[in-house]
């Protein structure tokens, strides 16, 4: 057992505080638990909504350190192997600080081997947004080939993967619909068959027709954003089609008819990567990585030192439509031991 130094860390100092950097002492490590140096760390929505103090599972009304999910290097463990390459989760809160920091201490069964070839960048930035849109299509919806799917929020980083991941799994017509037009133009490269945009003020019936002119009937909803949205995607679903919830932020209800569930006797259900256990997701990160490692997974990759937070954290919350990496120690990151890093698209511009 060791002692961990003094690290940088963003800080978040109360709910709805905006994150700064400072210096932060880890306590030692205690046994079950695994010293990592993290390399590149993701920021996710979910990181801002508990900073916020609205997140409907977690508040933290004292100084912690955010973040989820991280790749590093493994520096003190009494499991994994010190100097190999993993990934791991976290469960930030005011005693246990979380990745977006120079180290990082997680339980050790928070942790994975980084399978070799794997950019670390590239790999840490399909953890999260990765497993939300793999497992709730081809584990809780059971996606079959040849269906139809419907992706409610397909041009963020979830919507972006779950178009390419309903594709590559056999789906007969795959749909996205988001609000950003110029953003929904490039769905059709990631495998997206048609497009719908988001308008203001539409009804759910209004949106329902448009979605069905181009949809027909859908067998499978991945839904990233709640409300209106998801009140017109009913309207269209076939008989027994199959409903995963991930996200809210076009509002927190959603109207239901009880004669549309019955009638067409839909399953709605709704996924939460934070109180899934790492262990249950290594079917779904495995074939992330797989799939980025054949170089059939494109993912739009923003980059920011530590220092550069802020306008990371304000980036993110504009909804930027690629996934935003936190690198705290510097763009200088060093290689995965016996292979060569893979193709990386990076920018640091917010």
């Amino acid at each position: 057992m060791s002692s961990a130094p003094s690290i940088r860390a963003a800080v978040v100092d109360a709910p709805g505080a905006a994150p700064r950097v400072g210096p932060v002492v880890l306590p030692p490590r205690a046994p079950g638990t695994t010293l990592v140096s993290v390399v590149a760390a993701p920021l996710n929505p979910l990181d801002l909504v508990i900073a916020s103090g609205t997140f409907h599972s977690a508040r933290h009304e004292s100084p912690y350190v955010p973040g989820s999910e991280c790749v590093g290097v493994v520096l003190d463990s009494d499991r994994h192997q010190p100097g190999s390459w993993v990934y791991a989760e976290c469960h930030a809160s005011p005693d246990t600080p979380g990745s977006l920091a120079t180290q990082v201490l997680v339980d050790d069964d928070d942790v994975l081997p980084l399978p070799e070839g794997i950019d670390p960048v590239r790999g840490a930035a399909v953890g999260n947004s990765g497993t939300a849109a793999f497992m709730p299509l081809v584990e809780g919806a059971a996606l079959r080939t040849g269906e139809t799917v419907l992706v409610l929020g397909a041009t963020g980083a979830v919507g972006q993967l779950a178009v390419q991941v309903a594709h590559r799994r056999g789906a007969g017509r795959v749909v996205g619909v988001a609000r950003d037009r110029a953003a929904l133009e490039r769905l059709p490269d990631l495998g997206a068959d048609a497009v719908v945009d988001l308008r203001g003020g539409e009804s759910a019936e209004e949106l329902a027709e448009r979605l069905r002119a181009v949809a027909g009937p859908v067998d499978v909803v991945l839904d990233g954003i709640y409300g209106v949205p998801l009140e017109a995607a009913l309207q269209v679903c076939a008989p027994r089609a199959r409903v995963v919830n991930v996200g809210n932020p076009a509002g927190a209800t959603a109207l239901i008819p009880a004669g549309l569930l019955r009638g067409k006797q839909l399953t709605l259900s709704g996924f939460a990567g934070l109180h899934t256990p790492l262990r249950a997701k290594q079917a779904a990160l495995t074939w992330l990585w797989d799939a980025l490692t054949r170089d059939e997974l494109r993912v739009d990759v923003r980059t920011f030192p530590l220092d550069d937070l802020p306008s990371a954290w304000r980036t993110q919350a504009v909804s930027p439509h690629a996934k935003c990496v936190v690198l705290p120690q510097g763009s200088g990151l060093p290689e995965h031991p016996t292979t060569a890093p893979t193709r990386r698209d990076r920018s640091t511009r917010p």
